[in-house]
């Protein structure tokens, strides 16, 4: 009889794991609380107007390949990959802008406007996060678990060698002065819910990966890959079940053996769960099976920052806008510590504008514009009553940028919806309405964070940005791996998952134990 797999939410991570999982023979069944598959990835439409509600790019197209050829496809057999250029437009409190693109020669240029010796310090900058990019991508640790202590032990070397301990700023700010250059080579943490004054240097490959691969967009929006996805895991024998939110895990003996829902309960002998790790553990699974994560210990985690969206459809165009746009406030530095040390609403704020009708004019109605707007915030420890701000804050954020330059934007608002915390929290069960699950601190990566083999509870299982490697679409790919590759160990679907050898060359042996003894 086939062995039957449970995956709770359909993110990028639960689709892609779900897709392995049944390439791989198991009978899958993927449950999603809301009407449509996605999780954050999900789709908004009004009146023609059509909005990707999280992420608005690809990086790194072979990830999401790799999932596809588990399933014998190919990504390009179900999407049209369009590649971006600029990858994005950076406006500065100054007045001054830089498209950040990936050529060399282009972006040397740019920067020589502000100053010459940033861009001839380019080369080394990249030389010296080309290392970081290998370690994580093309030798796939991000794709392997980081489940015990020894295994943290053993990449540590990596880490020192690479001064990828220290903070992303710390790093960014040995090569450039100007400080143009220094927030667009520091800001992509940003996009994994990280401060990149405490971020690792490890998620410097996030840029590399940019200029390595390239950032792509797909006709029809993101949430076409999410189509994919749903269709080729259907095509393989996959079952999907939407408006069916999971209520427990159950657990027996100490092992997870199915899920209830409001309506059925679903026997299974493989539990994984896409959903937020706070949620997973302090809502599904009933506290006499959680040792490690038990409620002081969830609570005692350091959440992403949260976001406010705003999804505006518009009778007119903006050609100041490129597909991707940043505006940013003259303060970088105290404007992240307000957002996520004090947890402040501050009076100013840096943006992030996606307008896909610069590349597909099909996702607004002729003429017209489609764009969602995101403002970094607080998470819901700040304390900030979002059914009271949300629309102050709203009408806030309009007002700026009817002032920077996009003239009649209220007038010719067609469509206005706005996503706070609250919905954060609300719909897609996140923690302290956090947007990017646990932050990517230094003691909250690789076996810091919840393991994609769950330390408490035998037959479950994590995917997803809450756990190992972390956020952002490849990030939860990767994740996607990992958690296969434990479950392919632990049932014996195949040989090649075999993590015994050490990921890169050890410590001494009295190094290593003194490390161990430290982290203990």
């Amino acid at each position: 009889m086939s062995r039957k797999a449970i995956v709770i939410g359909s993110g990028f991570g639960g689709l892609s794991l779900a897709i392995r999982l049944q390439a791989a023979g198991l009978e899958v069944t993927l449950l999603e609380k809301r009407s449509l598959i996605g999780g954050r990835a999900y789709r908004l439409e009004d009146s023609g107007y059509v909005f990707d509600m999280g992420p608005s790019l690809i990086t790194a197209p072979e990830i999401i390949d790799s999932v596809f050829r588990a399933g014998g496809k190919r990504l390009t057999d179900y999407v049209d990959l369009v590649p971006l250029d600029p990858y994005y437009r950076i406006y500065f409190h100054d007045g001054t802008h830089i498209d950040y693109v990936g050529d060399l020669e282009r972006m040397r240029a740019q920067m020589a406007r502000f100053d010459e010796g940033d861009a001839a310090n380019l080369g080394s900058f990249l030389a010296k996060t080309r290392p970081i990019y290998d370690a994580i991508i093309a030798d796939r640790l991000g794709s392997r678990p980081f489940d015990t202590i020894q295994s943290m032990v053993r990449f540590l070397p990596t880490v020192l060698r690479l001064g990828a301990f220290l903070p992303v700023t710390t790093f960014v700010n040995r090569f450039f002065e100007d400080f143009r250059h220094r927030f667009i080579f520091s800001f992509h943490p940003l996009f994994v819910g990280g401060n990149p004054f405490k971020t690792p240097s490890i998620y410097l490959m996030i840029p590399y990966l940019e200029r390595e691969g390239g950032v792509w967009f797909t006709r029809g929006g993101m949430y076409s890959v999410v189509e994919a996805m749903g269709r080729l895991f259907t095509e393989l024998g996959g079952t999907i079940e939407t408006e069916a939110e999971v209520t427990e895990i159950v657990c027996e003996n100490g092992r997870a053996v199915g899920v209830t829902t409001a309506d059925a309960r679903y026997p299974a002998d493989v539990v994984v769960s896409n959903a937020d790790p706070g949620h997973t553990y302090s809502k599904l699974v009933a506290a006499e099976h959680r040792s490690h994560w038990n409620d002081r210990r969830l609570a005692e985690q350091d959440w992403s920052m949260s976001c406010v969206l705003l999804f505006i459809g518009t009778r007119r165009q903006y050609p100041k806008l490129e597909h991707h746009t940043l505006i940013l406030t003259e303060r970088y530095k105290g404007l992240l510590a307000d957002i996520f040390e004090a947890k402040l609403l501050p009076e100013d704020f840096s943006m992030y504008l996606h307008a896909p009708t610069r590349t597909d004019p099909t996702m607004a109605p002729p003429g017209c514009e489609s764009m969602y707007v995101l403002i970094p915030v607080a998470n819901k420890r700040s304390g900030i009553d979002w059914s009271q701000m949300g629309p102050r804050f709203a009408d806030k954020v309009i007002d700026f940028l009817e002032e920077w330059g996009l003239d009649e934007l209220r007038e010719k608002m067609d469509v206005l919806h706005v996503f706070t915390p609250d919905d954060f929290e609300k719909e897609l069960n996140a923690t302290w309405g956090n947007a990017f699950a646990i932050e990517p601190k230094l003691f909250q990566t690789a076996w810091f964070r919840p393991q994609n083999r769950s330390e408490d509870v035998k037959g479950l299982y994590l995917v997803g940005a809450g756990t190992h490697p972390g956020a952002g679409v490849p990030g939860v790919i990767l994740s996607a791996e990992t958690t296969y590759g434990c479950v392919a160990q632990d049932l014996g679907l195949d040989d090649q998952w075999n993590w015994d050898e050490p990921a890169t060359v050890a410590l001494p042996a009295e190094l290593q134990a003194q490390v161990l003894s430290a982290l203990t």
